[in-house]
């Protein structure tokens, strides 16, 4: 039986949600699925690669067993030949927490993109179309000269703001892009398109899974060896076989280049396995950094220990 977890006008509450991020590999969903047991949960997906419908294995997408256990919401819902914005995601993701709470239940909202549950909780800013002339522009001076050369292109263009406080490479080719488009800098954009939060998070139960460095390497091996398996194979093959643009977020997906090198005989197995490990290791790392610098108030949970999961609802409720 499920905890009583009261939402809406007359609960003495906003409308309540639980959100678990975290890096790949470290148990996410698994939490999710326990705690959704407990408060009459639906689980619904807050992972950019999670929502494309070709990559189950390969995204660590929730199994079908594990579907079945609690409803599951927002998995597997795009073909691969679309790109999918946050803006997109939040809207999609507004109306399904809307059909939650009506039915009376609670969302657990689960991922690894950051940036989606920063949107949700602090708000999000619209941003203008980018032509791929200018797209493309920015994405080689990232690749070809990195961060440097980002900055100087920014303050040549006219936003020294960004180029000051920002310095991730993605970030920084954001900024350039918008700027080199619109003419406008991207912290502009933002505070005049800055819509209002759909989540407050003192209404949340807001969790960060942080886990020890070892612990997540371990995992990061054995999903690995689990992409490389014939199912893993398959997903690759499929996906491949369509001919999509590598501009596509998903056949940016870890685990697409590297198994595709495999297929085309570029590389062996072992060398294959290496890569999706490097890989998976230094987007872990990028995740951490993200939670660690935008959701430092959100509570941590090391996942390599025992999680009471009954403990974890009920200091929220008696909050």
């Amino acid at each position: 039986m499920g905890i009583s977890f009261e939402t809406g006008p007359n609960s003495g509450h906003g409308k309540r949600a639980i959100l678990i991020a975290g890096p790949t590999a470290s148990g996410k969903s698994a939490l999710a699925i326990e705690l959704a047991k407990r408060v009459d949960g639906v689980v619904v997906n807050a992972d950019s690669m999670q929502l494309y419908e070709d990559l189950r294995l390969v995204s660590a997408r929730p199994s079908i067993e594990e579907e079945t256990e609690v409803p599951h919401r927002l998995y597997g819902v795009l073909p691969s030949s679309e790109a999918f914005s946050t803006g997109a995601w939040l809207r999609r993701m507004s109306a399904e927490l809307e059909t939650i709470w009506s039915a009376g239940q609670v969302p657990v909202l689960v991922g690894g993109t950051g940036l989606y549950f920063k949107a949700l909780t602090e708000g999000f800013a619209e941003l203008p179309e980018i032509p791929d002339a200018v797209r493309e522009q920015a994405r080689l001076l990232a690749d070809a000269e990195g961060v440097p050369a980002l900055k100087e292109a920014l303050v040549a263009a006219g936003d020294e703001q960004a180029a000051e406080t920002l310095n991730d490479p993605q970030r920084l080719a954001r900024a350039l892009e918008v700027i080199l488009a619109t003419g406008q800098p991207l912290t502009r954009w933002q505070k005049e398109q800055q819509s209002s939060p759909v989540l407050q998070a003192a209404d949340c139960l807001c969790l960060v899974l942080a886990p020890p460095r070892n612990w997540l390497h371990e995992r990061i091996a054995k999903r690995s060896k689990l992409m490389l398996s014939e199912d893993g194979i398959r997903e690759v093959k499929v996906l491949l076989a369509q001919k999509l643009s590598y501009k596509l977020p998903a056949m940016r997906a870890i685990g697409v280049k590297e198994i595709g090198a495999f297929l085309t005989g570029k590389q062996d197995n072992v060398e294959t396995e290496y890569r999706l490990i490097v890989a998976t290791r230094q987007y872990a790392k990028r995740q951490e950094t993200w939670f660690r610098n935008q959701m430092p108030d959100w509570q941590r949970l090391d996942p390599s220990r025992e999680i009471d999961a009954d403990a974890v609802v009920v200091d929220f409720l008696t909050e």
